[in-house]
Protein backbone atom coordinates (compact mmCIF):
# COMPACT_ATOMS: atom_id res chain seq x y z
CA UNK A 1 0.00 0.00 0.00
CA UNK A 2 1.19 2.93 -1.00
CA UNK A 3 1.08 5.76 2.31
CA UNK A 4 0.87 8.78 -0.65
CA UNK A 5 -2.42 7.35 -2.48
CA UNK A 6 -4.34 8.74 1.49
CA UNK A 7 -7.86 9.59 -0.27
CA UNK A 8 -9.75 10.08 2.93
CA UNK A 9 -9.02 10.67 6.87
CA UNK A 10 -11.47 10.29 9.49
CA UNK A 11 -11.61 10.99 13.50
CA UNK A 12 -11.18 6.81 13.44
CA UNK A 13 -9.36 5.56 10.48
CA UNK A 14 -7.38 6.57 7.22
CA UNK A 15 -8.93 5.08 4.12
CA UNK A 16 -6.24 4.11 0.97
CA UNK A 17 -7.05 4.04 -2.29
CA UNK A 18 -6.20 -0.32 -2.36
CA UNK A 19 -6.06 -2.11 -6.18
CA UNK A 20 -8.61 -1.68 -8.81
CA UNK A 21 -11.91 0.63 -7.84
CA UNK A 22 -11.04 -0.65 -4.37
CA UNK A 23 -10.48 1.44 -0.58
CA UNK A 24 -8.80 0.00 2.40
CA UNK A 25 -10.65 1.69 5.69
CA UNK A 26 -7.59 1.14 8.26
CA UNK A 27 -8.41 2.23 11.51
CA UNK A 28 -6.05 3.91 14.33
CA UNK A 29 -3.81 1.47 15.99
CA UNK A 30 -5.27 0.24 18.90
CA UNK A 31 -9.02 0.80 18.07
CA UNK A 32 -11.44 -2.07 19.43
CA UNK A 33 -11.48 -5.06 17.09
CA UNK A 34 -15.28 -5.84 18.43
CA UNK A 35 -16.02 -2.18 16.71
CA UNK A 36 -14.53 -3.00 13.48
CA UNK A 37 -15.97 -6.48 13.71
CA UNK A 38 -19.75 -4.70 13.99
CA UNK A 39 -19.47 -2.35 11.69
CA UNK A 40 -18.27 -5.22 9.06
CA UNK A 41 -21.36 -7.18 10.17
CA UNK A 42 -23.92 -4.18 9.74
CA UNK A 43 -22.14 -3.86 6.41
CA UNK A 44 -23.42 -7.62 5.32
CA UNK A 45 -26.69 -7.27 7.08
CA UNK A 46 -27.75 -4.28 5.10
CA UNK A 47 -25.90 -5.25 1.70
CA UNK A 48 -29.35 -5.92 -0.41
CA UNK A 49 -31.12 -3.08 1.24
CA UNK A 50 -31.87 -0.11 -1.69
CA UNK A 51 -30.16 2.92 -1.01
CA UNK A 52 -27.12 4.27 -2.51
CA UNK A 53 -23.99 2.84 -0.34
CA UNK A 54 -20.41 1.39 -1.10
CA UNK A 55 -20.09 -2.53 -0.95
CA UNK A 56 -17.88 -3.97 1.88
CA UNK A 57 -15.77 -7.24 0.81
CA UNK A 58 -13.61 -8.15 3.80
CA UNK A 59 -12.16 -7.35 7.13
CA UNK A 60 -8.19 -7.29 7.15
CA UNK A 61 -5.50 -6.31 9.83
CA UNK A 62 -2.76 -4.68 8.01
CA UNK A 63 0.48 -3.66 10.03
CA UNK A 64 -1.37 -4.94 13.20
CA UNK A 65 -4.54 -2.17 12.12
CA UNK A 66 -7.57 -3.93 11.78
CA UNK A 67 -9.63 -2.75 8.50
CA UNK A 68 -12.59 -3.11 5.62
CA UNK A 69 -12.45 -3.22 2.29
CA UNK A 70 -14.93 -1.51 0.46
CA UNK A 71 -16.00 -0.13 -3.29
CA UNK A 72 -14.30 2.67 -4.06
CA UNK A 73 -16.38 6.05 -4.51
CA UNK A 74 -15.12 8.95 -5.92
CA UNK A 75 -17.32 11.72 -4.40
CA UNK A 76 -16.93 15.08 -2.63
CA UNK A 77 -18.11 15.08 1.16
CA UNK A 78 -21.09 16.96 1.27
CA UNK A 79 -19.59 18.72 4.18
CA UNK A 80 -16.60 19.81 2.14
CA UNK A 81 -19.02 20.95 -1.04
CA UNK A 82 -21.27 22.93 1.50
CA UNK A 83 -18.16 24.16 3.46
CA UNK A 84 -17.15 25.50 0.05
CA UNK A 85 -20.20 26.67 -1.53
CA UNK A 86 -22.30 27.66 1.40
CA UNK A 87 -25.42 26.40 0.00
CA UNK A 88 -27.26 25.14 3.13
CA UNK A 89 -30.51 24.55 1.42
CA UNK A 90 -28.94 22.40 -0.94
CA UNK A 91 -27.17 20.16 1.53
CA UNK A 92 -30.26 19.58 4.08
CA UNK A 93 -32.42 18.87 0.69
CA UNK A 94 -29.17 16.36 -0.25
CA UNK A 95 -29.28 15.05 3.52
CA UNK A 96 -32.79 14.76 3.51
CA UNK A 97 -33.13 12.64 0.22
CA UNK A 98 -30.84 10.35 1.49
CA UNK A 99 -32.23 9.92 4.80
CA UNK A 100 -35.71 8.89 3.35
CA UNK A 101 -34.22 6.37 0.94
CA UNK A 102 -32.76 4.96 4.24
CA UNK A 103 -35.79 5.13 6.01
CA UNK A 104 -37.59 2.99 3.89
CA UNK A 105 -35.77 0.01 4.44
CA UNK A 106 -36.53 -2.77 6.64
CA UNK A 107 -33.57 -4.47 8.59
CA UNK A 108 -32.77 -7.68 10.99
CA UNK A 109 -29.49 -8.41 12.01
CA UNK A 110 -28.19 -5.55 13.26
CA UNK A 111 -28.17 -4.04 16.80
CA UNK A 112 -31.23 -2.71 18.66
CA UNK A 113 -31.48 1.13 18.71
CA UNK A 114 -32.86 0.42 22.80
CA UNK A 115 -30.00 -1.20 23.59
CA UNK A 116 -27.46 0.73 22.01
CA UNK A 117 -29.05 3.65 24.20
CA UNK A 118 -29.23 1.81 26.75
CA UNK A 119 -25.30 1.12 26.73
CA UNK A 120 -24.93 4.55 26.73
CA UNK A 121 -26.90 5.36 29.89
CA UNK A 122 -25.71 2.72 31.99
CA UNK A 123 -22.08 3.72 31.50
CA UNK A 124 -20.53 4.98 34.36
CA UNK A 125 -19.36 8.28 32.65
CA UNK A 126 -22.84 8.95 33.27
CA UNK A 127 -22.44 9.67 37.03
CA UNK A 128 -26.04 10.98 38.29
CA UNK A 129 -28.07 8.14 38.97
CA UNK A 130 -31.24 10.19 38.67
CA UNK A 131 -30.44 11.30 35.29
CA UNK A 132 -30.02 7.49 34.51
CA UNK A 133 -33.42 6.81 36.02
CA UNK A 134 -35.13 9.18 34.34
CA UNK A 135 -33.16 8.48 30.93
CA UNK A 136 -34.48 5.01 31.24
CA UNK A 137 -38.14 5.72 31.86
CA UNK A 138 -37.92 7.75 29.39
CA UNK A 139 -35.84 5.21 26.61
CA UNK A 140 -38.92 2.62 27.95
CA UNK A 141 -41.74 4.52 26.62
CA UNK A 142 -40.22 5.40 23.06
CA UNK A 143 -41.41 3.16 20.09
CA UNK A 144 -40.30 0.08 18.57
CA UNK A 145 -39.61 -1.17 14.93
CA UNK A 146 -37.43 -2.95 12.55
CA UNK A 147 -36.58 0.70 10.18
CA UNK A 148 -32.81 0.83 8.96
CA UNK A 149 -31.33 3.25 11.68
CA UNK A 150 -27.79 4.89 10.15
CA UNK A 151 -27.05 6.19 13.56
CA UNK A 152 -24.42 8.65 12.68
CA UNK A 153 -26.14 10.63 9.58
CA UNK A 154 -24.98 14.08 8.52
CA UNK A 155 -23.46 16.04 6.03
CA UNK A 156 -19.71 14.49 6.36
CA UNK A 157 -20.90 10.80 6.09
CA UNK A 158 -22.69 11.66 2.19
CA UNK A 159 -20.64 11.74 -0.71
CA UNK A 160 -21.30 13.60 -3.83
CA UNK A 161 -20.88 11.67 -6.86
CA UNK A 162 -21.50 12.12 -10.63
CA UNK A 163 -24.50 9.82 -10.48
CA UNK A 164 -25.73 11.09 -7.02
CA UNK A 165 -25.27 10.60 -3.16
CA UNK A 166 -23.70 8.04 -1.55
CA UNK A 167 -23.88 6.93 2.13
CA UNK A 168 -20.96 5.81 4.16
CA UNK A 169 -20.07 4.94 8.13
CA UNK A 170 -21.71 1.83 8.82
CA UNK A 171 -20.36 1.94 12.52
CA UNK A 172 -23.68 2.91 14.24
CA UNK A 173 -26.06 0.90 12.12
CA UNK A 174 -28.84 -0.49 13.81
CA UNK A 175 -33.01 -1.20 13.32
CA UNK A 176 -35.69 1.41 15.34
CA UNK A 177 -38.03 3.95 14.62
CA UNK A 178 -37.68 6.74 12.02
CA UNK A 179 -37.89 9.48 14.68
CA UNK A 180 -34.57 8.11 16.51
CA UNK A 181 -32.72 8.21 13.37
CA UNK A 182 -33.89 11.97 12.69
CA UNK A 183 -33.27 12.88 16.11
CA UNK A 184 -29.57 11.54 16.05
CA UNK A 185 -28.94 13.60 13.04
CA UNK A 186 -30.38 16.83 14.95
CA UNK A 187 -28.09 16.12 17.46
CA UNK A 188 -24.97 15.13 15.80
CA UNK A 189 -25.51 18.57 13.10
CA UNK A 190 -26.56 21.23 15.81
CA UNK A 191 -25.22 19.63 19.61
CA UNK A 192 -22.36 18.07 19.43
CA UNK A 193 -19.52 21.01 20.43
CA UNK A 194 -17.66 22.85 18.59
CA UNK A 195 -14.58 24.83 19.45
CA UNK A 196 -14.67 27.26 22.23
CA UNK A 197 -11.63 29.18 21.36
CA UNK A 198 -12.35 29.12 17.31
CA UNK A 199 -12.80 32.54 15.87
CA UNK A 200 -15.55 31.67 13.92
CA UNK A 201 -17.36 30.00 16.50
CA UNK A 202 -20.79 32.38 16.57
CA UNK A 203 -20.95 31.96 13.19
CA UNK A 204 -20.76 28.34 12.78
CA UNK A 205 -22.76 27.88 15.64
CA UNK A 206 -25.74 29.82 14.12
CA UNK A 207 -25.09 27.89 10.32
CA UNK A 208 -25.48 24.49 12.84
CA UNK A 209 -29.20 25.77 13.84
CA UNK A 210 -29.78 26.65 10.64
CA UNK A 211 -28.84 23.85 8.26
CA UNK A 212 -30.70 21.86 10.93
CA UNK A 213 -33.91 23.72 10.66
CA UNK A 214 -33.89 23.36 6.96
CA UNK A 215 -33.33 19.54 7.09
CA UNK A 216 -36.37 19.42 9.67
CA UNK A 217 -38.28 20.89 7.32
CA UNK A 218 -37.76 18.84 4.52
CA UNK A 219 -38.13 15.84 6.51
CA UNK A 220 -41.72 17.29 7.75
CA UNK A 221 -40.63 16.80 11.22
CA UNK A 222 -40.67 19.24 14.47
CA UNK A 223 -38.58 18.99 17.57
CA UNK A 224 -40.91 19.07 19.36
CA UNK A 225 -41.89 15.40 17.50
CA UNK A 226 -38.18 14.35 18.88
CA UNK A 227 -37.58 15.70 22.04
CA UNK A 228 -37.82 12.34 24.21
CA UNK A 229 -35.42 11.19 21.92
CA UNK A 230 -32.98 13.50 22.11
CA UNK A 231 -33.77 13.92 26.00
CA UNK A 232 -32.49 10.33 25.25
CA UNK A 233 -29.53 10.72 23.01
CA UNK A 234 -28.12 13.25 25.41
CA UNK A 235 -27.77 11.35 28.26
CA UNK A 236 -26.51 8.00 26.27
CA UNK A 237 -24.07 10.46 24.31
CA UNK A 238 -22.24 11.36 27.80
CA UNK A 239 -21.44 7.25 28.14
CA UNK A 240 -21.07 6.86 24.15
CA UNK A 241 -18.39 9.84 23.63
CA UNK A 242 -17.72 11.20 27.37
CA UNK A 243 -15.56 13.12 25.94
CA UNK A 244 -17.75 16.23 24.84
CA UNK A 245 -19.50 16.61 28.21
CA UNK A 246 -15.54 18.08 29.38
Amino acid sequence: MDEKRVIGQGNTATVYAWGENKVLKLYRAGYAEDAVAREFDNTQAIRELDFPKPIAYERVVHEDRQGIIYDLVDGDPLLEWTMRTGDLQECATYLADVHRSLLKQQVSGVPYYKDFLRWGIERPSVADPETKTEALRVLDQLADGDTLCHGDLHPGNILLTDTGPVVIDFLNVCRGVRHYDIARSVYLMQYTPYSATAPDREEMLRLKVQLTDLYLEAMGVTREELAPYLEVIRVARMGENPEEFE
